[in-house]
């Protein structure tokens, strides 16, 4: 079962650290004392129950994980205004210098559910999840077109919200550079927990199994 309590998240670092951290001691003292160098960066969802590594076999060291509400990228913007995910990406790939971005999608996703049916605050004031997620509002009026209601929609609108991040993350002049100079590639994922399947996203537009 999934660790709900704080103490319990405090048992699970005394295990790691009786059993995980001695058995992988040389590896934490490298990455210690030599810094990161990973070649891939994740932009995921914040959603608890799609942990990238976990689903990935990834371990530290690996990945430069990027999590938020429904795994959007903003278009570049430097407005001097608070930009987490682009301050991410651009640490990512003009300091550590990955030569992979992976967006991942994933079923269920809430931050979709809430961008196609409104916000879940119920009448309540909506500070930040509502005008976050316009950044995908092109994805939802794709995914209407093609299903007006119902899962295939919610689908629809994951999927093409992925394909909203990719886009997005052209229009950063760091990123084209390299992606014109072959040293970066894009990626489009999505993950279905009902099943662990895991999909990417094709040439032809079009999402398949691994």
């Amino acid at each position: 079962m999934p660790l709900r309590t704080i103490q319990g998240l405090i048992d699970g670092f005394r295990a790691f650290r009786e059993t995980v951290y001695p058995r992988n001691r040389a590896l934490f003292d490298a990455l210690a004392h030599r810094g990161q160098a990973p070649k891939v960066m994740m932009i995921g969802c914040a959603d608890s129950r799609v942990d990238p590594l976990l689903i990935t076999g990834a371990g530290p060291g690996d990945v430069f994980v990027v999590r938020n509400v429904a795994n959007l990228v903003p278009p570049y913007n430097p407005d001097g205004r608070y930009h987490g995910t682009s301050a991410a990406l651009e640490f990512a790939v003009r300091v550590l210098g990955v030569e992979h971005i992976i967006v991942l999608g994933h079923a269920g996703c809430g931050g979709v559910q809430a961008l196609l049916d409104g916000s879940p605050l119920a009448g309540r004031s909506d500070d930040f999840v509502g005008a976050w997620m316009t950044i995908a509002e092109p994805a939802r009026v794709r995914a209407v077109e093609r299903a007006p209601t119902g899962a295939e929609r919610q689908r629809a609108c994951e999927h093409e919200t992925v394909k909203v991040s990719l886009a997005n993350l052209r229009t950063f002049p760091w990123i084209a550079e390299r992606l014109a100079a072959g040293t970066l590639t894009l990626h489009g994922w999505y993950f279905d927990l009902d099943g662990a399947r895991l999909m990417r996203l094709d040439e032809s537009g079009a999402f398949a199994d691994v």
